[in-house]
């Protein structure tokens, strides 16, 4: 379930759509977006995943779907190459990578510099593990282990 807090700051928070069962069932997301100060706060809260266990995760393109892939790219504010760090990188990209805690809880959150035009993302999407920063490898973090839809 959505909610608009303020005519720009939005909050989703619902069961994760699993695609591995490094994402148990019945794990939860919870995501808040919000424009300040000419940039974006986004921040991102789990419980019921697996404790003391490193997740990737960032913003994607599309909602989630049945199959991982369904949720697209990561989202870019600047497009450009998937891998390539002049654009796969936390500065255009939304990286939320996180630690969960003994009792399987994680938080996260970023600050870019820019705000969400027209296009906007449509999903985060956990990983399986930090996200990557060298050439060839910029943005990667493993396989897609569960999404959940936000209305950026």
């Amino acid at each position: 379930m959505a909610l608009t807090l303020a005519a720009s700051f939005t909050a989703v928070s619902g069961d994760l759509t699993s695609y591995d069962p490094r994402v148990p069932a019945g794990a939860q997301a919870a995501v808040v977006s919000a424009p300040v100060g000419g940039g974006t706060v986004v921040l991102l809260h789990t419980k019921g995943l697996l404790p003391n266990r490193e997740y990737g995760a960032h913003a994607h393109v599309n909602p989630c779907g049945a199959l991982p892939a369904d949720s697209g790219p990561h989202f870019q504010h600047v497009q450009g190459g998937a891998t390539d760090p002049a654009f796969a990188n936390p500065r255009n990209e939304i990286w939320l990578d996180f630690t969960t805690d003994s009792t399987g809880r994680g938080t996260s959150y970023t600050r870019v510099d820019w705000q969400f035009g027209e296009r906007r993302p449509r999903s985060v999407v956990l990983h399986e593990e930090h996200t990557h920063t060298d050439p060839g490898h910029a943005g990667t973090a493993g396989a897609r282990l569960a999404c959940i839809n936000v209305p950026f």
